[in-house]
């Protein structure tokens, strides 16, 4: 009998604990996720609006109390970046909503809205989307082709929305990118100078786009280049636009994350291309890169990050502190 006693007022005991392990688990959760949570808003894709992939918005603090003033609120648009080859959306939204989780508290420190696309990355290896590569330009297919204007529709949709809520925003925004994503960051600008108005771009893939159609000679086709920008978009380059934008392109002085190692993202022609005229490896072609961008009147600092590899969390204060920057007109 005893030794029953004993035994339930141990079980009791676990039970409690286990209790205690749960609810401080839960409590931890809601502490760390809760933010988050509440402020995020799921947009499901529509074609009608002009984008076939879903998106989500995070509106920081210091962006909703502004639908109390006259201040108009700055978008960031962080490009998703799976990592993944699927057709699956499933996939690169789970990954566009933990990519928004990482980097809300950059918004609050901002006080902007932060915009993640879910894009996906399809299964066919050489249309290499999260990059804004040569075939997402060019593909057929519906549900990818120009993720750039597609983005350009979601960006409009969610500025008519928050303007209904009253919350004004700029035309133009705030871009970041690493690795894939600040290849992605680095050509949109290019593509689009007069929706930007300021871009932080880290590790591109081993090289930055230049802003120019030749070099010694040689015709520099996207994303080499922009010799053939018009024949591909419609629209040709603008560099009076495209030199206003304030811009920071960064990178680890250990990074040998090179793209054009793969046929993903480069043309096989175009990645030789680059390794005959600037160098073999994104070191070697980082001077050549900040010298004809600064020739060309870009407002561009290049910034090589002693000691650091390919690591985005390292580097994701540089970019951070560049926006505050502009918001400070420093």
């Amino acid at each position: 009998m005893v030794s029953s006693l004993k035994f339930g007022k141990s079980m009791k005991s676990v039970v409690r604990i286990l209790i205690g392990i749960i609810v401080a688990a839960f409590i931890i959760i809601a502490v760390v996720l809760g933010p988050y949570i509440l402020r995020v808003q799921h947009f499901e894709a529509n074609p009608a609006d002009g984008y076939h992939a879903d998106f989500y918005l995070y509106v920081s603090p210091d962006a909703k109390r502004a639908a109390h003033t006259s201040r108009e609120v700055i978008i960031l648009v962080q490009p998703n970046n799976s990592g993944v080859n699927s057709d699956d959306p499933k996939v690169h939204r789970k990954d566009a909503w933990l990519t928004g989780f990482e980097r809300y508290k950059i918004a609050d420190e901002l006080g902007v809205v932060l915009l993640v696309p879910a894009f996906i990355r399809p299964e066919d290896w050489n249309i290499y989307t999260h990059a804004l590569d040569r075939d997402s330009l060019t593909t057929e297919r519906d549900d990818i082709q120009r993720i750039d204007l597609q983005l350009i529709a979601m960006i409009d949709h969610v500025r008519a929305r928050l303007a209904a809520d009253g919350i004004q925003t700029d035309e133009k925004i705030f871009i970041q990118g690493f690795s894939a994503s600040g290849m992605f960051a680095n050509r949109f600008t290019i593509l689009h100078p007069d929706r930007v108005k300021a871009a932080a771009i880290g590790s591109p893939g081993g090289w930055p786009i230049l802003p120019i159609e030749t070099f010694t000679g040689e015709q520099l086709p996207y994303p080499a280049g922009v010799a053939d920008l018009e024949a591909l978009t419609g629209v040709p380059f603008d560099p009076t636009a495209y030199n206003a934008i304030p811009q920071l392109i960064y990178m680890g002085s250990e990074d040998d994350n090179d793209s054009l190692d793969y046929t993903d993202g480069w043309d096989e022609a175009d990645a030789q291309l680059v390794d005959r005229l600037f160098g073999a490896d994104p070191l070697s072609r980082w001077e050549d890169a900040e010298s004809i961008y600064r020739e060309e009147g870009a407002n561009v600092q290049f910034f090589l990050v002693d000691g650091v590899g390919h690591d985005r969390k390292e580097l994701q204060k540089y970019s951070t502190d560049f926006f505050k920057k502009v918001l400070n007109n420093e």
